[in-house]
Protein backbone atom coordinates (compact mmCIF):
# COMPACT_ATOMS: atom_id res chain seq x y z
CA UNK A 1 0.00 0.00 0.00
CA UNK A 2 2.81 2.41 0.91
CA UNK A 3 4.55 1.70 -2.41
CA UNK A 4 1.35 2.51 -4.29
CA UNK A 5 0.95 5.85 -2.51
CA UNK A 6 4.61 6.75 -3.15
CA UNK A 7 4.22 5.87 -6.83
CA UNK A 8 1.11 8.03 -7.18
CA UNK A 9 2.84 10.90 -5.34
CA UNK A 10 5.89 10.64 -7.61
CA UNK A 11 3.79 10.63 -10.79
CA UNK A 12 1.71 13.54 -9.50
CA UNK A 13 4.84 15.53 -8.67
CA UNK A 14 6.25 14.95 -12.16
CA UNK A 15 2.93 15.95 -13.71
CA UNK A 16 2.60 19.22 -11.80
CA UNK A 17 6.24 20.27 -12.08
CA UNK A 18 6.85 19.40 -15.71
CA UNK A 19 7.92 22.27 -17.93
CA UNK A 20 5.48 23.22 -20.65
CA UNK A 21 7.64 25.38 -22.87
CA UNK A 22 5.33 25.22 -25.83
CA UNK A 23 8.29 24.90 -28.21
CA UNK A 24 9.86 28.23 -27.19
CA UNK A 25 13.54 28.44 -26.35
CA UNK A 26 14.06 29.78 -22.81
CA UNK A 27 17.09 31.86 -23.87
CA UNK A 28 14.90 33.77 -26.32
CA UNK A 29 12.82 35.04 -23.40
CA UNK A 30 15.80 36.85 -21.81
CA UNK A 31 15.78 40.53 -22.68
CA UNK A 32 19.09 42.18 -23.52
CA UNK A 33 18.31 45.28 -21.44
CA UNK A 34 17.78 43.07 -18.37
CA UNK A 35 21.19 41.47 -18.89
CA UNK A 36 22.81 44.92 -19.20
CA UNK A 37 21.04 46.15 -16.06
CA UNK A 38 22.20 43.07 -14.12
CA UNK A 39 25.79 43.57 -15.30
CA UNK A 40 25.73 47.23 -14.18
CA UNK A 41 24.27 46.24 -10.80
CA UNK A 42 26.90 43.52 -10.29
CA UNK A 43 29.78 45.84 -11.19
CA UNK A 44 28.67 48.29 -8.48
CA UNK A 45 28.53 45.49 -5.93
CA UNK A 46 32.28 44.87 -6.22
CA UNK A 47 33.70 48.33 -5.52
CA UNK A 48 36.67 48.40 -3.19
CA UNK A 49 38.54 51.00 -1.21
CA UNK A 50 42.06 51.72 -2.39
CA UNK A 51 44.93 52.45 -0.03
CA UNK A 52 47.25 55.01 -1.70
CA UNK A 53 50.33 56.02 0.30
CA UNK A 54 52.23 59.26 -0.22
CA UNK A 55 55.33 57.04 0.11
CA UNK A 56 55.69 53.30 0.64
CA UNK A 57 59.30 53.32 1.82
CA UNK A 58 61.21 55.57 4.21
CA UNK A 59 64.96 55.68 4.84
CA UNK A 60 66.03 56.94 8.27
CA UNK A 61 69.63 57.16 7.06
CA UNK A 62 72.36 56.58 9.67
CA UNK A 63 71.12 56.19 13.25
CA UNK A 64 73.00 55.28 16.44
CA UNK A 65 72.33 51.75 17.71
CA UNK A 66 69.57 51.75 20.33
CA UNK A 67 68.26 55.16 19.23
CA UNK A 68 64.48 54.87 18.69
CA UNK A 69 63.08 56.61 15.60
CA UNK A 70 59.62 56.87 14.06
CA UNK A 71 58.01 57.91 10.81
CA UNK A 72 54.41 58.67 9.85
CA UNK A 73 53.14 57.20 6.59
CA UNK A 74 50.20 59.19 5.24
CA UNK A 75 47.63 57.53 2.99
CA UNK A 76 44.40 58.39 1.19
CA UNK A 77 41.43 56.17 0.42
CA UNK A 78 41.30 56.69 -3.35
CA UNK A 79 38.74 53.93 -3.86
CA UNK A 80 34.95 54.10 -4.00
CA UNK A 81 34.11 52.33 -0.73
CA UNK A 82 34.94 52.92 2.95
CA UNK A 83 38.39 51.65 3.96
CA UNK A 84 38.88 49.63 7.16
CA UNK A 85 42.34 48.61 8.36
CA UNK A 86 41.99 45.47 10.46
CA UNK A 87 45.65 44.76 11.24
CA UNK A 88 49.19 46.03 10.76
CA UNK A 89 52.17 43.93 11.74
CA UNK A 90 55.90 44.09 11.18
CA UNK A 91 58.50 41.48 10.38
CA UNK A 92 59.95 41.71 13.91
CA UNK A 93 59.25 43.09 17.37
CA UNK A 94 61.72 45.96 16.93
CA UNK A 95 59.28 47.69 14.56
CA UNK A 96 55.85 48.65 15.85
CA UNK A 97 53.07 50.11 13.67
CA UNK A 98 50.50 52.38 15.30
CA UNK A 99 47.19 52.86 13.46
CA UNK A 100 43.46 53.35 13.99
CA UNK A 101 42.18 49.78 13.98
CA UNK A 102 38.75 49.05 12.49
CA UNK A 103 37.88 52.72 11.88
CA UNK A 104 36.04 53.53 8.65
CA UNK A 105 37.93 55.89 6.34
CA UNK A 106 35.59 57.23 3.68
CA UNK A 107 36.63 57.70 0.02
CA UNK A 108 38.82 60.79 -0.32
CA UNK A 109 39.74 60.88 3.38
CA UNK A 110 43.31 60.54 4.65
CA UNK A 111 44.81 58.59 7.51
CA UNK A 112 48.15 57.83 9.10
CA UNK A 113 50.21 54.84 10.17
CA UNK A 114 53.05 55.65 12.58
CA UNK A 115 55.95 53.19 12.44
CA UNK A 116 58.33 53.09 15.41
CA UNK A 117 61.74 51.41 15.11
CA UNK A 118 63.83 50.88 18.24
CA UNK A 119 67.21 51.11 16.47
CA UNK A 120 68.25 47.53 17.14
CA UNK A 121 70.56 45.54 14.93
CA UNK A 122 73.65 46.73 13.16
CA UNK A 123 74.53 47.77 9.68
CA UNK A 124 71.86 48.09 6.98
CA UNK A 125 68.43 46.99 8.21
CA UNK A 126 65.11 46.91 6.40
CA UNK A 127 61.74 46.16 7.99
CA UNK A 128 58.38 45.59 6.32
CA UNK A 129 54.96 46.41 7.77
CA UNK A 130 52.07 44.41 6.30
CA UNK A 131 48.70 46.13 6.45
CA UNK A 132 45.53 44.04 6.30
CA UNK A 133 42.53 45.96 4.99
CA UNK A 134 39.36 45.49 2.98
CA UNK A 135 41.10 46.46 -0.28
CA UNK A 136 40.90 44.26 -3.36
CA UNK A 137 44.36 42.79 -2.61
CA UNK A 138 43.62 42.45 1.10
CA UNK A 139 47.18 43.40 2.06
CA UNK A 140 49.46 46.34 1.42
CA UNK A 141 53.10 46.82 2.44
CA UNK A 142 55.24 49.72 3.59
CA UNK A 143 58.95 49.60 4.43
CA UNK A 144 61.49 51.38 6.57
CA UNK A 145 65.22 51.11 6.38
CA UNK A 146 68.20 52.51 8.23
CA UNK A 147 71.92 52.05 8.69
CA UNK A 148 72.38 51.25 12.38
CA UNK A 149 75.76 52.49 13.58
CA UNK A 150 77.44 50.61 16.41
CA UNK A 151 80.01 52.46 18.52
CA UNK A 152 82.77 50.72 16.54
CA UNK A 153 81.54 51.91 13.11
CA UNK A 154 80.27 55.38 14.11
CA UNK A 155 82.23 58.22 12.63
Amino acid sequence: MKKGILLIAAVGTMFFTSCKDGGNNASEKVKAENVDAAAARDSKATVYPELSFDETEFDFGNIPQGNPVEHVFTFTNTGRAPLVITNAKSTCGCTVPDYHKNESIEPGETGEIRVKFNGSGRGQVQKTVTISANTENGQERIKIKAFVETPENAS
